[in-house]
């Protein structure tokens, strides 16, 4: 299972990265969250979201093994084990990888919760396990 994306539909109301920081860390901090929006204005006019794919390149280079699969196929961060090495942020191939020492003590990334999903009000946002437009 993982989460994809129609930047298309995306309005940059940034309902679903307060859902994300609320769901990872409980917080109310978008800067927390594990997707990013990218505002391309005023040309192209539009916003271009990037969302973790679950490809498990962060876990592969992992080097205390932090970062682990669920039985749902969605790779997590382990904070109890995360060293703060960030050898899993430059490998991520859309730069959803975090690890921010002011905002957070860990690396994270997106856990196909479904949080974001559940507020993104135009339906730009959608779990499953292969990629289907959503009505």
């Amino acid at each position: 299972m993982r989460l994809y994306v129609d930047s298309k539909k995306c309005s940059g109301c940034n309902a679903c990265r307060v859902a994300c920081s609320l769901s990872v860390f409980g917080e109310n901090n978008p800067k927390k969250a594990s997707l990013v929006i990218e505002p391309h204005f005023p040309a192209p006019g539009e916003y271009i979201v990037r969302v973790c794919t679950q490809c498990g390149e962060c876990a592969a280079v992992c080097p205390t093994e932090a970062i682990k699969q669920d039985a749902q196929g969605a790779y997590y961060v382990d904070f109890a084990e995360c060293n703060l090495c960030e050898a899993c942020v430059p490998v991520c191939p859309e730069g959803v990888m975090f690890v921010r020492t002011e905002l957070a003590n860990t690396a994270w990334k997106c856990t196909s919760c479904g949080d974001c999903v559940a507020v993104c009000g135009t339906s730009a946002l959608w779990l499953a396990e292969v990629e289907t437009e959503t009505a």
